[in-house]
């Protein structure tokens, strides 16, 4: 099977016949199919063994239909407009430009700086994370002529497409970041032959010299630190005829095309194409960096496997290749569906854009917008954090700059972590492989810089910032590891793997207390304080810091649970527990609040953006409302203190603290504010840069995903909750969602949640036991408490 010939097209188990030959429009036919298939399901599909009620279908087709960011004209600024695709190591931004399409892209494990810690040298130099390169295809299609434009991004089929008319042809573009082929392809059709005449070109962030040969386009370099990387371009065709040309003698008009709005130099390294009926275009990265610390971090050079990318992708065809990315993408998607009423017609008729503005400025009712804004939230995670790649960082796997803001680091105060809340009651929990990985890869090179910083000590910790390779910088963070090995926790209490926890996290939760248990300091009375903490990120450097003092608490819970699961490790397990019952508690200080500091300095008039010390609240579990109402109270207090406004993963932040306290009024108040259309793209730390740009992206400003992520997590955290020993329905359902429902929302235990609610109350909810473990429910003050069997469900008698 080639790019040429295609016969049918079979996407998410439905078969769908094409009757088509050699055409100059076949790939046009399967994309046509492909909207087919879409609204066939958006209308409700079902299978003839599936009873669904009418309200459940009307759901279905609220959730998949209008699952699409769009815009009617194309994207000027990568920030703020350009349109996400990725696959976990590659991602690409999108600009649908009609005389000039840009594409930038980036590998994931592309980072400058140093590989290894330095025996001597305290302040390694952790680098940055890198941007790639480019794609500019020149097709001189006049914007001012252009009519009909449409660009959009279908986050139920991780597809973008960009649809317009220029003079009497109508163009279409579909692009995809594929897992299964570890490529991005961008196909572009036309209802009439010989449309296509224009050229492309590659640039290479790092200036290494473009070559052209026959139909493919390559950059080979290296960072300067032992990282090796190669990018390889190949182009396909039907109709009409290519040129490669190394050296450029273009016209007037291409030249202006490429002399581009963004002020990129772009190597004169080309391939022409002239009268071709449509194009293909098959992108591949990769670097040498493997995630071994043993090899330090070097494996083979990528020359080989990307060339094995594209050449396998080429001749996959494009049927089969687009058909294995949308059932790869929806295999995870697709679990989990999400309806929080409708939205009225006249505000569905606008685009993205405009939508957000109404909701910002005209406070408009828009319950369909909410819920597509926490699947983009997955749509996300999907695209950027796939098993076998490196974590998302800061932006993601996003980047257009060599030296992004704060490095487009692993952060580890609050940002990494909060990347990967969603992961587990999203029902995503493969997409949290990556950060456990990372953790585990990075875990003697943390060893080595711990005993160089805190001396002769076990265990390991981490600073602030980091990169791929564990080198640290910026501010020590002592309860840095232990935020980490809550994750290796989570994933199994979501989970239930006993092996994945006695081999994998156990070891990690043992080495981290074994850090605390030589550096926490006791007091005369007995109590046991970290002795250097610091509250993210600002106030005094002292000991017995709340930020710390609870982080430790919930290491040494999981790890006592852990351990408890396990049957063994008995002495080391007591002696956590000892440690533990001893360690400094939270304290509600003078007007009522939770205390930050040991001394009650608290302001009433502090609106600083961390709230690191109601990490008890969430996602800690050592402060609820059933079994400390009182320090749930004065974390009430702190939150109405500290306020709303403030950067954007502050909100998302904010949302999830005030679901576990039950408010979901506040919750959905926040979600709002962070649902503000904003445009500022330089660094703001106050109360007035949080929000979302056009593309839906968090800006802090500028653009940090943890907002987009965190946020996910609240809309869990809203409507199921299940850290305190029960699963809880409902918990923080706010008023504007009245009637609505959710499917394959995850709770610890190993459960997923379906539930129903009509004018605020409960209808229908159903138990899926995935592992058997048995169960106890509340809601209403009602309970449920049974035993399961794996793979049954359990439909509760509301």
């Amino acid at each position: 099977m080639n790019f040429n010939s295609l016969s049918s097209l079979n996407i998410s188990g439905m078969k769908v016949k094409i009757n088509t030959v050699r055409t100059t429009n076949s790939i046009l036919a399967i994309l046509t199919t492909c909207v087919i298939f879409l609204i066939l399901a958006a209308c409700g599909t079902k299978s003839a063994n599936v009873e669904q009620s009418q309200s459940e279908m009307a759901v279905q087709s609220m959730t998949f239909r209008k699952l699409c960011l769009w815009y009617d004209e194309p994207a000027e600024s990568w920030m703020t407009e350009a349109l996400p695709i990725g696959n976990g190591a590659m991602g690409a931004m999108l600009f649908g430009g009609t005389v000039l399409e840009r594409i930038q892209f980036n590998e994931i494990s592309l980072w400058s700086g140093d590989r290894m810690s330095s025996d001597q040298n305290e302040e390694d130099d952790m680098g940055y994370y890198q941007a790639f390169g480019d794609v500019f295809i020149e097709l001189g299609h006049d914007l001012s002529k252009v009519t009909e434009y449409r660009r959009e991004l279908d986050i139920d089929s991780a597809i973008q497409r960009v649809t317009y008319k220029y003079e009497g042809v109508r163009y279409e573009r579909l692009a995809y970041a594929s897992h299964p082929a570890r490529v991005i392809v961008i196909q572009m059709t036309a209802d009439k032959p010989s449309a296509y005449s224009g050229s492309v070109r590659l640039t290479d962030m790092h200036g290494a010299k473009i070559t052209v040969s026959n139909n493919e386009l390559l950059s080979v370099g290296e960072i300067g630190n032992g990282f090796e990387y190669e990018a390889q371009l190949r182009v396909l065709h039907q109709g009409g005829e290519l040129q490669a040309k190394q050296e450029d003698n273009a016209s007037t008009r291409q030249d202006k095309a490429f002399n581009n709005q963004w002020k990129i130099t772009v190597p004169p390294a080309s391939i022409r194409f002239n009268k071709c009926d449509n194009l293909t275009f098959i992108l591949a990265a990769g670097t040498n960096f493997i995630q071994d610390h043993n090899q330090e971090w070097i494996g083979e050079h990528p020359h080989d496997l990307v060339t094995k990318r594209v050449e396998s992708a080429s001749n996959h065809g494009a049927e089969q290749l687009l058909a294995e990315h949308v059932e790869d993408y929806q295999s995870l998607f697709r679990r989990f569906t999400i309806g929080l009423g409708t939205t009225d017609e006249k505000l569905l008729a606008m685009d993205t854009h405009d939508r957000l503005e109404e909701y910002t400025k005209n406070n408009s009712v828009d319950p369909e917008l909410e819920a597509m804004f926490c699947q983009f939230g997955r749509y996300l995670l999907i695209s950027c954090s796939r098993p076998g790649s490196l974590p998302a960082n800061l932006q993601g796997v996003w980047n257009d700059s060599n030296e992004p803001a704060w490095a487009c680091d692993y952060h580890s105060n609050i940002n990494v972590e909060m990347n990967y809340w969603p992961a587990e009651p999203a029902n995503l929990a493969e997409c949290h492989v990556p950060f456990i990985d990372y953790v585990r890869s990075i875990r003697e090179v943390s060893k080595k810089n711990t005993r160089r910083h805190y001396g002769d000590v076990k265990g390991w910790t981490v600073q602030t910032m980091n990169n791929s390779c564990g080198i640290s910088w910026w501010k020590w963070n002592p309860p840095g590891s232990a935020w980490y090995a809550q994750h290796l926790w989570e994933h199994y209490a979501f989970g239930r793997d006993k092996k994945y926890l006695k081999e994998q996290a156990y070891p990690v939760l043992k080495e981290v207390c074994q850090f605390w248990e030589g550096h926490l300091k006791q007091r005369p009375d007995g109590v046991l304080v970290t002795p250097d903490g610091w509250s993210p990120e600002h106030g005094p450097e002292e000991e017995g810091v709340t930020y710390d003092q609870e982080i430790v608490y919930d290491l040494f819970t999981n790890t006592i649970e852990a351990a408890d699961v396990l049957g063994h490790d008995k002495e080391f397990r007591n002696h956590v527990f000892a440690m533990r019952e001893k360690l400094l508690k939270p304290r509600i200080g003078s007007w009522g609040q939770i205390q930050e500091w040991d001394t009650d300095r608290d302001d009433l008039e502090d609106k600083h953006r961390h709230v690191s010390h109601l990490f008890a609240l969430h996602p800690g579990r050592q402060i609820t409302m059933s079994t400390t109402p009182k320090l749930a109270e004065a974390a009430r207090v702190t939150l109405n203190a500290r306020g709303d406004e403030s950067t954007g993963w502050s909100r998302a932040w904010k949302i999830n603290f005030w679901a576990r306290l039950g408010d979901g009024d506040r919750a959905h108040k926040l979600l709002r504010s962070l649902l503000t259309l904003v445009s500022e793209t330089e660094t703001i730390y106050g109360e007035s840069g949080g929000g979302v740009y056009s593309n839906m992206f968090d800006s802090h400003p500028p653009f940090q995903i943890d907002g987009n992520l965190g946020a996910t997590a609240g809309y869990c955290e809203m409507l199921v909750q299940s850290h305190a020993g029960e699963i809880q329905l409902l918990p923080a359902l706010p008023k504007a969602w009245a009637t609505g429902s959710v499917k394959g929302l995850c709770a610890r235990g190993g459960f997923e949640v379906d539930l129903s609610w009509r004018n605020g109350q409960l209808t229908k909810a159903v138990i899926h036991s995935k592992t058997g473990e048995p169960y106890k429910v509340v809601y209403g003050g009602r309970t449920w408490e049974s035993n399961t069997k794996a793979g049954k469900e359990y439909n509760l008698d509301i």
